[in-house]
């Protein structure tokens, strides 16, 4: 195959199939209890250096107790997969965990506006940047999913996106037409945050999955924290809507409400009240840093975090608001 172009963009992860294929090999497939706690989940499969990648779209479905306890582990020196990235980047930003990133849509909360301090810290010059599209970034997961070292796309070339990526402009050996080779990537760990999972990690997606189901299969190492634990004889009841089977998964943790300040579709909406006080303190990077030691570093967890955000009685809120169906006049 003919390379007629290349990015300039560093490449983080090695593409080669038969090195991840080693790490596979290796893993264990069997059927046990993966049942852990947040701590522990991070202690043992977050390491200094890893390359992480965090599942979700935005605000929705983000596994927002595993990033907390990533920057309350204090974790350095990690890459990061910026593919949909909003509070979750946010987050990460604050606690300056990565040093290295591919990066497809980040320091944006959406609507809501730009994280400052996520701009300061991508502004420092401590962070190595290679950027994508988002379905760039979903091919290369794809591909790592199904063993091959990269995968095919036409949607960046042209652009300074490819320009700034670690892609290659190829001719077709069938047709000479041009396209984009985008490599594989296997993160050396994953967090997803689900509707339901049982103790062996076999866990159940409602609505979007986006790139979550491609991710569980790249992700050498791969955390599970659920909103509800289920006995496996419910996932047995009816199999075919199970997301992601056990034999990817390392870790499953229940963390009821673990997506907040994130939306959970059918289970809760954004708190765009905390999400907007996230936004504005970090205009004052030392007014900031209270607020961190407040919510993150001198909390014990997650369930602690959600107590000082106004506990169940904001989570009831944010449950009537994700299933109003009709309006007060509607029949």
């Amino acid at each position: 195959m003919k390379v007629l172009e290349e990015g300039v963009g560093p490449l983080f992860m090695d593409p080669d199939p038969d090195k991840a294929r080693v790490f596979f090999r290796e893993k264990s497939r069997a059927m046990v209890d993966k049942r852990t706690t947040v701590k522990q989940a991070v202690e043992e499969f977050v390491h200094d250096g890893d390359y992480l990648a965090i599942g979700g779209f935005g605000a929705n479905r983000i596994p927002n107790a595993i990033v907390h306890e990533i920057v309350r582990q204090r974790r350095k020196g990690l890459g990061l997969l910026g593919h949909t990235s909003t509070h979750d980047f946010q987050v990460l930003c604050a606690g300056k965990v990565f040093d290295r990133l591919d990066s497809a849509y980040i320091v944006g909360l959406e609507a809501r506006g730009l994280s400052r301090n996520a701009r300061r810290y991508m502004e420092s010059g401590e962070v190595q940047v290679t950027e994508w599209s988002n379905y760039a970034l979903a091919v290369r997961l794809k591909a790592a999913a199904e063993g091959v070292s990269f995968g095919v796309i036409r949607c960046m070339l042209g652009t300074d996106t490819f320009k700034m990526s670690a892609g290659k402009e190829v001719e077709c050996p069938f047709t000479g037409k041009k396209f984009l080779a985008v490599p594989a990537l296997w993160p050396d760990v994953a967090a997803i945050h689900v509707h339901e999972a049982d103790m062996y990690g076999n866990s159940v997606i409602r609505g979007i999955s986006v790139a979550d189901l491609e991710l569980a299969r790249a992700s050498k190492r791969l955390i599970i924290t659920t909103e509800r634990l289920v006995h496996n004889s419910v996932i047995r009841d009816d199999p075919t809507i199970t997301s992601i089977p056990f034999y990817l998964v390392d870790a499953v943790v229940e963390v009821s409400y673990g997506s907040y300040p994130g939306n959970m579709p059918y289970l809760y909406f954004s708190d765009e009240e905390h999400l907007a006080l996230w936004l504005k303190v970090e205009k004052d990077p030392e007014e900031f840093e209270k607020f961190l030691d407040h919510y993150i570093y001198s909390v014990p967890d997650f369930q602690e975090y959600l107590v000082r955000c106004g506990g169940l009685k904001r989570i009831e809120e944010l449950q009537r608001l994700e299933n109003v169906v009709n309006g007060p006049d509607c029949a």
